[in-house]
């Protein structure tokens, strides 16, 4: 796949000049429009908000939701983001500050909510009885019954390794990587139902890893529905592209964070 349009600085030309914004014209008119992020990165979070306001969808996937959380938003708690807060948990949720998501969702205040995320239960259960029989019965429809081939499941058993700081057991690896596709499929299956459901357009907001157009959400997507209008945007930090391939990436500065891997040296 070619290299992605790098949109770091937008400028406006001459003075008194409205602001050009092409990552905002990428995403207008589009099926599904599926949004990357670091996710303690407040800039990727304002990116995304901004773009979500230019795609005007009538759905919004969250990696961060589960179905049972969606399903718990009334118009009511959309409108308190302490209350929404404190409805889905977030404090134990494992996702970084609310008002990031929050104001996703109030950049398209009509859009429905769907969760998208695989529940730490379940992620368990298929950890231990395998995705096939965790996702259900078009597990194959996705090709979750199959191997993946050679050259990527090397490549994401390597990235899993980096992820864990080289701490994971080699035997895990495989079992990570088939969690990681699962993750994807789920995803991509929440906004296909939502593109069905809404008519669309399906804003997917998540992780750069499932955004990647070469193997995650997208190609999950495509692989489904090969005339889908989709555009996949990644985000970096400080001009260190995220790994894989997208239609574009936006750059911001990097935040900091420790070390992750300190507590195992």
């Amino acid at each position: 796949m070619k290299k992605p349009f790098l949109f770091a600085l937008i400028l406006a030309t001459l003075p008194g000049a409205v602001l050009a914004d092409p990552a905002a014209d990428l995403v207008r008119d589009r099926d599904v429009v599926v949004l990357g992020e670091v996710h303690d990165n407040p800039a990727h979070h304002d990116t995304q908000a901004r773009l979500t306001e230019a795609a005007a969808p009538k759905a919004l996937v969250f990696e961060m939701l589960s179905p049972d959380q969606a399903g718990l938003i009334t118009e009511d708690l959309r409108a308190d983001a302490a209350a929404l807060a404190a409805a889905l948990d977030w404090e134990n949720s494992g996702w970084p500050d609310f008002a990031m998501y929050y104001q996703v969702m109030q950049s398209a205040p009509q859009a429905a909510i769907y969760g998208a995320g695989v529940p730490r239960d379940a992620a368990r259960a298929a950890f231990e009885t395998g995705i096939e029989a965790s996702f259900g019965d078009d597990a194959s429809d996705y090709g979750l019954d199959q191997p993946l081939p050679g050259d990527q499941h090397k490549a994401r058993l390597a990235l899993q390794k980096a992820a864990h700081c080289d701490a994971l057991p080699d035997d895990l690896l495989p079992k990570m990587v088939a969690l990681q596709r699962l993750r994807d499929a789920t995803l991509a299956r929440t906004t296909l139902r939502a593109l069905d459901e809404t008519g669309g357009p399906v804003v997917v907001i998540t992780g750069n890893g499932h955004a990647r157009a070469d193997w995650a959400v997208p190609a999950y997507l495509k692989a489904q529905n090969p005339d889908l209008n989709m555009v996949s945007i990644g985000q970096s930090e400080d001009g260190n592209d995220p790994e894989g391939a997208f239609d574009a990436v936006i750059d911001a500065p990097g935040v900091y964070r420790p070390d992750p891997c300190e507590a195992f040296r």
